[in-house]
């Protein structure tokens, strides 16, 4: 069992948990490049406005956690395995009831079409995992989720390890050194999310 104290000292000190999908071991990461947003430069696809301004989709805040985080950990279409355990979904959950762990969702027609969770620590937010069951459902919600950072003075948008679709919305890799300095000065923060 993953014990929440633990778990958010590992944050504070840059590492994330994932679990192998073969044993669902949880070991923690600490990868030499960092994915990240400059939530300053960030800026949506042309789709993503356009849906946006058509309002197809209604995003939400911490509305449906334990559905997002259940699609998150369903493995993906070409995949049978996932790195969301039982074990870490059950450590989310409850820093979620503690009010550190959140959800953006988004609804399409009154159904759970996509979103994202993380968890926010004092100017960072640590984006662990997105799904989508319709497109673009995650990245409407993930561009809600860049606008209400940078409105409340967040510093650090973390997305842990570059992959492609990262790269598409905007990641950028940084060196550990330098993703530690602005953990740093993130975390000497102090907002509430909500």
């Amino acid at each position: 069992m993953i014990r929440i104290d633990e778990l958010l000292r590992a944050y504070r000190q840059g590492f994330f948990p994932m679990s192998d999908p073969q044993d669902e071991k949880v070991f923690w990461c600490q990868p030499y490049k960092r994915a990240v947003f400059n939530l300053d430069s960030y800026r949506a696809s042309r789709d993503v406005l356009r849906l946006t301004r058509k309002n197809e989709f209604i995003v939400t805040f911490d509305k449906e956690f334990a559905g997002v985080i259940k699609g998150c950990a369903a493995p993906r279409k070409n995949d049978h395995e996932t790195w969301i355990s039982d074990e870490i979904m059950e450590a989310y959950i409850k820093l979620h009831s503690l009010g550190i762990a959140h959800s953006i969702e988004s609804w399409y027609e009154d159904e759970l079409a996509g979103g994202l969770y993380g968890i926010a620590i004092g100017g960072a937010f640590f984006g662990e995992s997105m799904f989508f069951r319709r497109s673009y459902a995650s990245q409407i919600a993930f561009n809600k989720l860049v606008l209400h950072l940078k409105e409340r003075g967040y510093l650090l948008l973390d997305a842990q390890i570059m992959n492609p679709h990262l790269r598409k919305l905007g990641a950028v890799e940084i060196e550990h050194e330098e993703y530690m300095r602005q953990l740093s000065h993130a975390l000497q923060k102090k907002i509430i999310f909500l």
